[in-house]
């Protein structure tokens, strides 16, 4: 019964996460063109790259993992740290090595779930905000291919949301299979995943 009742809430959170990501399509198709679609193009940047997926989505699944106050507290601080990360990408400002402090936010996070770390909350919040930075940046250096600043800050931060909100649901559910273990298994692959993105 608690298992179909999570399975039920798990289900209208993905629906509705859905139906907010096809609004802007349908927004642009009838009133942006070009680059005027800043939110368009905010909104697109997260999920076309299997790097920044990954990580996002690592986001909501640790703090799943972790539980309490982690669950909403890590996927919101992640967006408000990017758009931090964004500006200094906007201003030009020198960040070193930012596909590889991507691709290592992959392996840590993924690590962090596979080894069931639960560290202190300020901890956590203080090792995804480090990633944040570098996600974000990356973003803001996207800028320029964009006309309207705040449409793209405001989507890329919805489109980070919505891959947290899928995190989240996929450790809520799989927290109850195996007691954890299959969370703990994806981790691992997500970790992987993030050595390749490192060394390609």
């Amino acid at each position: 019964m608690l298992f179909s009742n999570l399975s039920r809430r798990i289900a209208a959170v993905l629906l509705s996460g859905l139906t907010l990501a096809t609004v802007p399509a349908v927004a642009h198709s009838h009133i942006l063109q070009g680059e005027a679609g800043g939110f368009l193009h905010g909104f697109e940047h997260p999920l076309s790259g299997a790097d920044h997926m990954l990580a996002m989505f690592c986001v909501g699944l640790w703090g799943a993992q972790m539980g309490g106050r982690a669950v909403w507290s890590l996927p919101i601080a992640f967006p408000l740290i990017m758009v931090v990360g964004g500006m200094l990408g906007i201003a030009g400002v020198p960040l070193p090595a930012v596909e590889s402090g991507i691709a290592l936010s992959i392996i840590v996070l993924g690590a962090s779930i596979a080894l069931l770390w639960r560290p202190p909350e300020w901890l956590a919040l203080a090792v995804i905000g480090v990633f944040a930075i570098f996600h974000g940046y990356a973003h803001g250096a996207e800028l320029p291919n964009a006309t309207d600043p705040a449409d793209y800050a405001f989507g890329f931060v919805v489109a980070t949301g919505l891959i947290h909100i899928a995190g989240i649901a996929v450790g809520l559910l799989f927290q109850r299979v195996r007691a954890g273990e299959l969370s703990r298994a994806l981790g691992g692959l997500i970790g992987l995943g993030g050595l390749y993105f490192l060394v390609s």
